[in-house]
């Protein structure tokens, strides 16, 4: 079909076909590309609105020391090795005091995979008593926390069903999972990148049970590297059939779709040659946003570049390729840092209002599963304006 017959079934709010997300993504023309930015930038508008929001939380990777070796990660240490660190008890309540006074509603934490991290023989006691370090201080904050791949470590290492995991987990206070660790969703392609993380379906599975058991996930797919169109493609259908299975269950689902291009400055030798670069190329990340945009919207309408990978610059420019949301404040950051990204480690509030404003859209701080905080920080159109003129 041509471009223009596949987009206005996208905006007429039809789902577009696998076949059709793949002829979308292989677009080089101009015109066709542009063509699609608008279409993504148009349902964006229908489906989320225009006024951008953005979370205030604090991300803490709380452990380096990994059993796993990622062909894509330059965070992961061995115990004994240089840099490696685990971080106390202390440290991470020191850290979450910080956020605190500085008005975080969310803190987001993963790590490293140490079997050596326990309390009294199990590992699901440690990660237990992680979550309740923060939630018995801070009660109010959410606690956005451990991917899929965390609890199937968790499971593996102490002999328990992914279900027990997830309840514990939400019993202590976890309130949604980040839906990392999905790299892409094809196990040809994860047998390079990452061989000994869980399988697609696996991912696929934590991720459903997660939300059967009542929390919200996010979801993300890892591009730029050695996938192809096609596989891009099959990941937002999983994701997309995944999200209709747990709706029409009357379960929360996914909240967001972040789309985090690969950054391979510091990645291991073999997979930063494969590559042949060391940055994201933002044209590539802008298409496949756009076109995640239109394969994804009827079903999760929060969509979210990475200012981290793409720069502030970069994702305020996504904000017109089909996100709606720019992210959180973070306020450090390390497993992409570590490998060589140039976007930074930190973004204060104004920042994040000040790239918002800047191509004359709202503003609003918003908690972990988009409900709106103070209600008074939508910004106003004279607001927009003064941001501009400055």
């Amino acid at each position: 079909m041509a471009v223009e017959t596949l987009l206005n079934q996208a905006l007429s709010g039809q789902d577009i076909s696998v076949d059709a997300g793949v002829a979308l993504l292989k677009q080089q023309d101009p015109s066709a590309i542009a063509a699609i930015r608008q279409a993504a930038d148009t349902l964006r508008q229908q489906q989320s609105g225009d006024t951008v929001t953005y979370v205030i939380n604090r991300n803490i990777n709380y452990t380096n020391i990994c059993e796993q070796h990622c062909s894509f990660c330059a965070f992961r240490r061995d115990a004994q090795q240089l840099g490696a660190y685990w971080l106390e008890w202390e440290q991470i309540l020191a850290k979450t005091t910080d956020a605190v006074q500085r008005g975080a509603t969310e803190i987001c934490m993963q790590g490293g995979l140490n079997p050596e991290a326990k309390v009294d023989g199990s590992v699901l006691k440690h990660y237990i008593k992680l979550t309740q370090t923060i939630k018995q201080a801070y009660p109010q904050l959410h606690l956005h926390a451990f991917s899929p791949q965390e609890v199937q470590f968790i499971a593996r290492q102490d002999g328990i069903s992914y279900r027990h995991v997830i309840a514990a987990l939400k019993e202590a206070g976890v309130g949604s999972l980040p839906g990392t660790a999905a790299e892409v969703l094809d196990d040809e392609v994860r047998k390079v990148l990452c061989p000994e993380k869980i399988s697609s379906a696996t991912w696929l599975e934590i991720v459903g049970l997660a939300h059967a058991a009542g929390l919200p996930t996010t979801s993300t797919l890892l591009s730029g590297h050695i996938e192809t169109p096609e596989q891009q493609i099959q990941h937002l259908e999983q994701i997309r059939q995944l999200q209709q299975q747990s709706l029409a269950q009357g379960y929360p689902g996914i909240t967001e779709f972040i789309l985090l291009p690969f950054v391979g400055q510091e990645a291991p030798k073999p997979l930063r040659r494969r590559v042949g670069r060391d940055q994201p190329v933002l044209d590539d990340a802008l298409k496949l946003m756009a076109v995640a945009r239109i394969y994804l919207g009827n079903w999760i309408k929060n969509h979210q570049p990475s200012w981290v990978k793409l720069g502030l610059a970069g994702a305020t420019t996504a904000l017109q390729w089909g996100c709606n949301d720019i992210g959180g404040t973070l306020m450090e950051e390390h497993i992409t840092t570590m490998a060589g990204a140039q976007g930074g480690t930190c973004l204060e509030v104004s920042d994040l209002q000040g790239a918002i404003a800047s191509i004359g859209r709202p503003y609003q701080q918003r908690d972990t599963l988009y409900g709106s905080v103070h209600s008074d920080a939508v910004c106003s159109d004279k607001a927009v304006a003064e941001a501009i003129a400055s």
